[in-house]
């Protein structure tokens, strides 16, 4: 008999290697030292988890088959370790995405301050959702013990099918849509001149989220204003309460008034309850998240029109200079050994030609997939899968080498990819979004689960494409695949329901969801404005390109005056992203593109800044008496009257003098300085009018 050793070696250190990329996934999107470790582990778990199938299941498929010759037999292991590992996968991800990760999702959602109010709002929350599902597995319960009798095999049967079922519904939809969306990405970033378009277009909806999300979370700050002012007529408790909220909120006195005389005074309650409370901080949590989230995305998309504008006005000088990268920047970021030339070289010829090499081997990719999931039921033989997969000789056919498994692992990989890239495509899940080391406690418990909840189905729905006799000797079969074919009905889902995936793909290759939002007013998945280029003449890459200069002005004056990051502004934590300073302008780039390399700040941050800049004028004007009012006005008439040239020469040196710096040349016009400006104390540097 032989030996699995190398194989038990190979396995445990593909776990560690899983390991270790989802720990660096998790701190990449989640502040590891403040997220509570009952979040953490959980959340671990369901993505290791199914990352290790694309690792079982190539495994199961060289066990089942167990050729003779050690050249071919690859990784494999024992029957009863497989059956082991298989039932800690299934049922640990079973009981993560409809048991624990709701419960901890709406526990960390509900606003409450105790944690035994926190497990009841979750135990009442989580109370409607299961009532739901059990009504759906009791219709289908039926059914099953009509067919088979009441057994336990019977509910057990129930209860895995019925889960398969729903897995593999979204799980084909979210795949055809991403099998067509991926390739065609990476087709039309390949055009930077046509990516730049599609950046700024994007910019007028994200700068409008951003803006309602700033004003949502200025609404709920002012009504938090309000209960501060009413603290001290309410419980002791409830006083605590409202100071927690305001010590998490981060306000300071000066956000606190700003806001109040900003914001209208919302109307709140007679009696201050706990459900209150609990309400009114789980909206402010969700606010900054949200706003969070949108901050990010703004600077996101300003940096990736800053560096793709760089690329396109290189063109004519063959030099490409991103700047110094800002202290935000990953480590690739920051590496700096190419020559100007090169790095032109490498972003306008290099990675559009392997954007277009992927696009094209994707596209190859998922056609095989769709052929696959058609002829599976008629001549899985001709399965483009099985057939990559398989051995192919007299002597071990339908066996699985090591080759076969690592082809099997890519296809498996492609396939979720395609799957997980649809997330941010759909529209149906609400506010929740993946935020760079700032993402939300319930939004990261529900992505998770539904990572956890589709790969299982994709797993299963996988070993279909191959012939029968070879995807029901394996472990998985016999665990789970026998169980969903304990009823006919069960049988034929798994083999007929898949050729549905045609609906999403042709829906998303000839953008039947723009047509089907023109008509009815809403869609499904995102604006496709890629998929319409006649977008672009209508004026909303215009709007976005005039909206993205705005920002870089602006940032630019607040950086050549300094920064105002202190507590006027604040921003939660992993928000202040500023992108990375620019190229230094040179006669190769147009005067639009040649804006001084300064970090950025975000449209809220600027806001901000001009609010403080006007209650500071505000506030010198309350300080003046009656005969400095007087002067200024006076001052800013004179200086608001258009001089003749005549006038304005009186002020200037002759030439044979010079200038007071040491030059010959005289000012077009006498600044605020000399003159008749210097009678009433100069004008302001900053070219602020006094009324």
């Amino acid at each position: 008999m032989k030996s699995s050793t190398g194989s038990d070696a190979f396995a445990l250190l593909a776990l560690a290697f899983i390991s270790i990329f989802v720990l660096l996934l998790l701190r990449h999107f989640l502040p590891l030292r403040t997220t509570p470790a009952y979040l953490i582990l959980p959340i671990f778990l369901s993505l290791a988890l199914p990352i290790s199938i694309i690792l079982l299941v190539p495994i199961d498929l060289a066990s089942s088959s167990r050729p003779d010759e050690e050249a071919l037999r690859g990784i494999w292991l024992p029957e009863g370790v497989m059956l082991v590992a298989w039932r800690m996968t299934y049922w640990l991800t079973f009981a993560l995405t409809w048991v624990i990760l709701p419960l901890l999702g709406e526990y960390t959602d509900s606003g409450y301050r105790t944690p035994k109010d926190r497990i009841f709002y979750s135990l009442r929350s989580n109370a409607r959702y299961q009532l739901i599902v059990i009504a759906c597995a009791a219709a289908a319960g039926i059914y099953v013990f009509l067919q088979n009798g009441f057994a336990g095999g019977s509910v057990k049967s129930l209860v895995m099918a019925l889960a398969y079922c729903w897995g593999l519904i979204m799980a084909i939809y979210l795949m055809g849509h991403g099998l067509v969306a991926v390739p065609r990405r990476l087709f039309r970033n390949a055009n930077v001149a046509g990516r730049l378009k599609r950046i700024q277009s994007h910019a007028p909806k994200v700068n409008d989220r951003l803006s309602d999300a700033t004003t949502e979370l200025e609404e709920l700050e002012a009504q938090l204003t309000q209960l501060r002012k009413r603290k001290n007529a309410v419980s002791r408790d409830h006083e605590e309460w409202i100071e927690d909220i305001s010590d998490a909120s981060s306000l300071p006195n000066s956000r606190i008034a700003s806001t109040a005389a900003r914001v209208p005074a919302p109307a709140l309650p007679a009696v201050i309850t706990d459900r209150y409370l609990a309400e009114l901080t789980r909206k402010l949590t969700r606010a900054r998240h949200k706003r969070a989230r949108f901050v990010e995305a703004w600077d996101r998309l300003i940096q990736e029109a800053v560096d793709t504008q760089a690329i396109v006005d290189a063109g004519a000088s063959r030099k490409l200079d991103f700047g110094k990268a800002s202290p935000h920047s990953s480590w690739s970021e920051r590496l700096n050994f190419l020559t100007p030339y090169t790095r032109y070289l490498l972003y306008s010829q290099v990675v559009p030609a392997v954007r277009i090499a992927h696009g094209a081997v994707f596209s190859l990719a998922s056609v095989c997939i769709v052929w696959s999931e058609l002829v599976k039921y008629v001549a899985p033989k001709l399965s483009i899968i099985s057939l990559t997969i398989l051995s192919h000789s007299k002597a071990h056919a339908n066996e699985v080498g090591f080759g076969g498994q690592v082809i099997a692992s890519l296809w498996l990989l492609y396939m979720s990819m395609a799957t997980l890239a649809s997330f941010d495509d759909v529209k149906i899940w609400g506010n929740r979004a993946l935020v760079r080391r700032n993402t939300y406690g319930e939004s990261a418990t529900w992505y998770s689960g539904q990572i956890a909840k589709l790969t299982v189905p994709l797993a299963y729905n996988f070993l279909t494409f191959f012939p029968r006799d070879v995807h029901r000797e394996t472990i998985f079969y016999h665990f789970l695949g026998r169980l969903i074919n304990l009823t006919p009905l069960g049988a034929g889902f798994d083999y007929f329901f898949p050729i549905f995936i045609l609906v999403p793909v042709c829906a998303t290759l000839f953008n039947l969801y723009g047509r089907v939002k023109n008509v009815l007013g809403f869609g499904i998945l995102g604006d496709d404005d890629e998929g319409n280029p006649s977008a672009f003449g209508t004026g909303g890459w215009r709007e976005g390109k005039e909206l993205i200069d705005r920002e870089l002005e602006g940032a630019s004056r607040l950086g050549l005056s300094g920064h105002l990051d202190g507590p006027s502004s604040p921003l939660p934590s992993g928000t202040q992203s500023p992108i990375r300073a620019g190229p230094q302008p040179n006669h190769a780039l147009t005067s639009q593109s040649a804006r001084p390399s300064v970090p950025r700040q975000s449209t809220f941050q600027q806001r901000q800044a001009q609010r403080l800049a006007d209650a500071t004028a505000a506030a010198e004007e309350e300080d003046e008496n009656v005969f400095q009012g007087f002067a200024h006005r006076v001052k800013n008439t004179i200086d608001s009257v258009e001089r003749p040239d005549w006038l304005s020469d009186l002020g200037k040196r002759p030439k044979w003098m010079g200038r007071a710096d040491g030059s010959t040349e005289g000012s077009g016009r006498a600044d605020s300085g000399r003159g008749m400006g210097r009678w009433f104390g100069g004008r302001p540097a900053d070219g602020r009018v006094r009324l």
